[in-house]
C-alpha cells in the first residue's frame, strides 16, 4: 500500500501564497526609466584637441597695445588664426569664414571672438594689422609681438610657420598651418577647424560650446 502524501503545513502555504503575491505585483509594476550611461556628449566637424595638453596658455599684446591672455575672453568662444597680412589667399578666406560663421549664428555671434595672431611682425605693423583684421569684422582683434613671442606661442598652440625668401627685398612670404584652433568659453583649446570648412558645419560646433557653457 502506497505512503499517502504528506500534508501542506499552513506555513508552506503562507510561503508560497506571499511568493506568488510578489511575483505578480513585480509583472504588474511599471517599468523603470532606463537611466543614461553619462552625459551626451556633442558631435562635432572639427578635430577634438581637447586631449592634448597644449594651447593653455597666451601671452602676446593686441593692435592696442594691450597685453592679452586666455583670462580676457571667458565667456566667449575664441577662434584664432596665425597669418599674416600680406597672405595671397589662406589669411583673407579664413576671415571671412569666420565673419560668414557669426552671421550664421545670429545674436550668438557675438560671443565668438575672433583672434588673428601675425607671423610677420616686421612688415604687419599694429596700424595695418587693425585696418586688416577690421575689414572683414570690426570685433576681431589681432596679435602681434617680438620674433621670439610669436614663435613660443605659436609652439605652445603646436602652430607651424616658416619664412619662404622672395626674389625682392620685401617680398618674402610665410608658409604656416591653415586652420583655426578653436578656445571654448572656459580658455580651453578644444578642436581644430581646417581650412575651407562649411559655414553650417563650423557654426555648429561653435553652438556646442556655447550650450555647454549654458548659454
Amino acid at each position: 500500500m502506497a505512503d499517502a502524501a504528506p500534508a501542506r503545513t499552513p506555513r508552506l502555504r503562507g510561503l508560497r501564497s506571499h511568493a506568488l503575491a510578489a511575483a505578480l505585483a513585480t509583472l504588474a509594476a511599471p517599468a523603470a526609466p532606463a537611466q543614461p550611461a553619462g552625459p551626451v556628449r556633442a558631435h562635432f566637424y572639427g578635430a577634438d584637441l581637447s586631449q592634448g595638453g597644449y594651447g593653455r596658455s597666451l601671452h602676446l599684446p593686441d593692435m592696442n597695445g594691450r597685453m592679452r591672455s586666455l583670462q580676457d575672453f571667458k565667456g566667449q568662444v575664441v577662434v584664432m588664426f596665425f597669418g599674416y597680412t600680406q597672405c595671397p589667399d589662406v589669411c583673407p578666406t579664413t576671415l571671412a569664414e569666420l565673419s560668414a560663421v557669426k552671421k550664421a549664428l545670429g545674436p550668438s555671434g557675438r560671443r565668438v571672438q575672433g583672434l588673428f595672431v601675425t607671423v610677420d611682425p616686421q612688415r604687419d605693423t599694429p596700424e595695418l594689422l587693425k585696418s586688416y583684421v577690421t575689414a572683414f569684422d570690426p570685433t576681431d582683434l589681432a596679435l602681434r609681438g617680438t620674433p621670439r613671442q610669436i614663435r613660443a606661442t605659436a609652439n605652445e598652440f603646436k602652430v607651424y610657420y616658416f619664412k619662404v625668401p622672395g626674389k625682392t627685398p620685401g617680398s618674402d612670404a610665410f608658409s604656416h598651418s591653415a586652420g583655426s584652433l578653436v578656445i571654448d568659453t572656459r580658455g580651453k583649446l578644444r578642436l581644430f577647424e581646417v581650412y575651407g570648412q562649411d559655414t553650417a558645419a563650423f557654426a555648429s560646433d561653435i553652438r556646442a560650446l556655447l550650450a555647454e557653457a549654458g548659454d
